[in-house]
């Protein structure tokens, strides 16, 4: 549903790159995504690993309070975000725009922010299967992919008439065209517009995240006031699940929007160059890193781009890999959900490990989280990369 009262602009959308993992679209209601609830989820969670703030999750009172700060902070947030961006031209020149144009996209972004809120909070309540932000971003990734292979909106390519969706152009090209072959190889190649290459490389990547979601070790443990009653404490490879890349695509894109605001004012400044030099690519109709820091840390869009610079790919797969195995260590430690955590978690429970002491839980525990959040952040990351080398649709 598109915003009221903002003005259409045709600039390079400086949000571009983050739009995919908060589940965002330009000029809807949905601008600002999930931003709110993953930052007031951040702040919260790092207040609470600090000790800045006390907070006994085995007590209802206190996660009751927990989860009702969090969702004023959201709100705050939401607040905040739809503020700063109006302020920032992103809807056009606030002169022409007039203050109650500028009040009513406010209005409308903060009623969307705070629905969005709602909507989480009514997952986590158990109204729903897996997590809000998972969900949000699961449904905006089927959108794109539903889109861009069942479109219906032609294309003019200079070559005649094309469909955007990938299964339609496949059909319309091999029908019209009298080259069968030749209609064939471009819809599973073609550059200007999604191709069914692409598509298969989505379906690949899905199955193996689904493959990879089985792996996991089961701890064994028992109650210990009932005998005989047995159990299995699961770890699973994906510890963290998909939030070292969404936080390390978070802190990326907000160095490739920095880096753009600081280019276009800046040009002949050395350390701005140093962070990142960008340039338009008219096809996209976006703005794309040619050099500096921000050249480095985005992903190849291509093979021939791999092999044509391969010291920029390796660099890429190096920073993604490093960078999620250390935010997944780092999540564990201010999530509730570290080796101490969880061996705490399984006292206040009456549990214990056969074979081992009660204050040995901790080590045992200590064996296998530390080493699942890491490994298995580092998967999630080489998964993104093989998704973005492979070309899926939506990015990794």
């Amino acid at each position: 549903i598109p915003l009221y009262g903002i003005m259409t602009s045709k600039s390079a959308d400086p949000f571009y790159w983050m739009r995919v993992i908060l589940a965002s679209n330009r000029g809807t209601l949905m601008e600002l995504g999930i931003s709110p609830i993953i930052t007031s989820g951040m702040m919260m969670q790092l207040l609470a690993g600090a000790k800045i703030i006390e907070v006994d999750q085995s007590l209802k009172e206190d996660r009751v309070l927990f989860s009702g700060a969090q969702k004023l902070v959201g709100m705050a947030i939401t607040l905040l975000e739809a503020v700063a961006y109006v302020l920032s031209g992103m809807y056009g020149d606030l002169k022409v725009l007039g203050a109650g144009n500028a009040i009513l996209i406010i209005m409308q972004l903060f009623a969307a922010g705070v629905v969005v809120l709602m909507l989480d909070e009514l997952l986590q309540k158990g109204y729903g299967m897996g997590s809000g932000i998972s969900l949000f971003i699961a449904t905006n990734i089927c959108e794109t992919i539903v889109w861009k292979a069942f479109s219906f909106i032609t294309l003019n390519t200079g070559r005649g008439v094309e469909f955007e969706g990938a299964v339609i152009a496949l059909f319309h090209l091999f029908f019209s065209r009298s080259d069968k072959f030749g209609a064939i190889k471009e819809a599973f190649y073609r550059q200007n517009a999604p191709n069914i290459t692409s598509l298969l490389a989505t379906l690949l990547v899905f199955f193996v995240v689904i493959f990879f979601q089985g792996f996991r070790v089961d701890l064994p443990v028992k109650y210990q006031k009932i005998r005989g009653q047995m159990g299995n404490y699961p770890i699973k490879l994906f510890y963290t699940s998909n939030i070292p890349i969404i936080l390390q695509t978070a802190l990326v894109s907000n160095l490739y929007f920095f880096s753009q605001l600081l280019y276009k004012r800046f040009k002949s400044n050395m350390f701005v160059n140093m962070v990142g030099q960008w340039q338009e690519d008219e096809a996209a109709g976006q703005s794309v890193p040619v050099g500096g820091l921000v050249y480095y840390v985005s992903p190849p869009r291509s093979f021939a781009e791999i092999f044509g610079d391969p010291f920029h790919a390796l660099v890429y797969v190096v920073i993604v890999l490093v960078s999620c195995a250390l935010f997944s260590k780092f999540w564990i430690d201010v999530s509730g959900s570290s080796a101490r955590d969880v061996a705490k978690q399984l006292k206040d429970q009456q549990m214990m490990m056969p074979g081992f002491r009660d204050t040995d839980m901790t080590k045992v525990l200590n064996r296998y989280i530390p080493t699942a959040a890491a490994f298995g952040g580092a998967c999630i990351g080489a998964l993104t990369i093989v998704a973005d080398f492979l070309g899926a649709i939506g990015s990794g």
